[in-house]
């Protein structure tokens, strides 16, 4: 999509759905877009020969924090891989970061990032000191995630100031990745995290305000798709295991938990039902992985509906 079918959809949509009006006077300034269409060149230049062929990787990057951190870096692969696909998997991580940074290291191209790579054969590596614009340049990727900071997830405004403008700065440099956007999940109900008083210290307040934002930009059309986490670990918490799925009140607990977002994670980007995968990790039990898949699959059909899971 580019910028100017950006702003008209999202102005249009300000009529309708309360979109906040974004004028194209404070978009990037001309140099900043002569210096982003030099680095495009550049990139295209040096990643032809990927771009031009069909290699069967699906190519995933998140530009997120220890939220995208506890989706993407620990069991999507393992999924993957048992399920006969082949991944590559990018993180630019900051911790805590919002939308706002990611804009402001973008402008001011700040290698401020840790890069992690889980590659086709599963090895992670960690890059510091990288920028935006490196990490996108790095693959053909299939599909570039953005999200808001977690104590944010919930307040459009804040999340529209600045989103388009990550949107259009993404798909300068990625024209052909397809954009999706992470639906970040509620805080465990006794949780102590500050941003918790957003929502009141309730959570399901800051739910049902996470899906109002995520369904208002599900309609935006500005990403291919919404990937329904914050739902399948609101589905997860109905089952037997209960709220139990963060390990400190927000960040998801080591194993079922951050296996449950994967799950969700896999089933969109895959369009496979994930309950028919055989990804068992050995420190998951049966039920715990049955509870975890049948979570994020009840997510991807309903997305921004909490589903009873009776297990």
């Amino acid at each position: 999509m580019k910028p100017s079918d950006l702003y008209k959809r999202f102005s249009k949509m300000n009529k309708s759905d309360s979109f906040i009006t974004i004028k194209q006077t404070n978009y990037i300034p001309m140099k900043k877009i002569i210096l982003l269409f030099t680095i495009t060149v550049f990139f295209f230049t040096n990643t032809s020969a990927q771009q031009s062929s069909d290699d069967g990787i699906l190519k995933v990057l998140a530009i997120g924090n220890s939220f995208s951190d506890d989706a993407v870096e620990h069991f999507l692969y393992d999924i993957a891989k048992a399920g006969n696909k082949k991944i590559i998997i990018g993180n630019m991580y900051i911790g805590g970061a919002p939308i706002v940074l990611h804009v402001k290291n973008a402008t001011a191209d700040k290698k401020a990032y840790s890069y992690r790579k889980i590659n086709l054969d599963g090895e992670k590596n960690v890059t510091k000191n990288v920028s935006l614009a490196e990490a996108i340049g790095n693959e053909n990727w299939d599909y570039i995630s953005l999200q808001q900071a977690s104590s944010f997830s919930g307040q459009y405004d804040v999340i529209m100031k600045d989103l388009p403008k990550l949107i259009s700065y993404v798909q300068s440099l990625a024209p052909n990745a397809k954009l999706i956007y992470h639906q970040t999940w509620a805080y465990q109900q006794d949780s102590k995290h500050k941003g918790f008083a957003n929502y009141n210290k309730d959570q399901t307040t800051m739910y049902k305000s996470i899906m109002d934002v995520t369904k208002r930009i599900d309609k935006s059309k500005a990403f291919a798709f919404i990937v329904p986490a914050g739902t399948s670990i609101q589905n997860a918490r109905t089952s037997s295991i209960g709220d139990h799925f963060t390990r400190d009140g927000f960040h998801l607990q080591l194993t079922y938990g951050r296996f449950t977002v994967a799950c969700a994670w896999y089933e969109k980007l895959f369009n496979e039902d994930v309950r028919q995968n055989p990804c068992q990790p050995e420190k998951i039990s049966a039920l715990e992985a049955k509870i975890a898949k049948e979570a994020a699959h009840k997510a991807v059909k309903k997305p921004f509906k909490v589903s009873k899971i009776k297990l």
